[in-house]
């Protein structure tokens, strides 16, 4: 999956995706993406996929969820990736993935 404007990276030999800066995903290890995601989404999540999304202590406060990738539902992980992202570029990316600009 390739989104308009998110970035690539490695911190620390693990993998980093921002939007101008800002976090969309980031890789807690090899079987494990936390995305950033609003409250409500999350809980959405979590709710309807509880074996592939979960909200550790650690993230509580915190508009993240963390994705079990062997557990994935490939379809589910790939929405909240894209939500992610949707939530990042508010007010930079049109309904088509056209950056706008501010």
């Amino acid at each position: 999956m390739s989104l308009p404007g998110v970035r690539h990276a490695s911190v620390d030999g693990l993998a980093r995706w921002q939007y101008r800066g800002r976090l969309v995903a980031r890789e807690l290890d090899a079987n494990h993406v936390v995305v950033r995601a609003g409250f409500d989404a999350r809980d959405a999540l979590v709710r309807q996929y509880p074996e592939v999304f979960s909200v550790p202590s650690r993230f509580a406060k915190h508009m993240m969820v963390v994705v079990d990738l062997d557990a994935g539902d490939d379809g589910a992980i790939e929405d909240a990736v894209e939500s992610a992202w949707r939530l990042q570029s508010h007010g930079h990316i049109t309904g088509g993935g056209e950056r706008t600009e501010r």
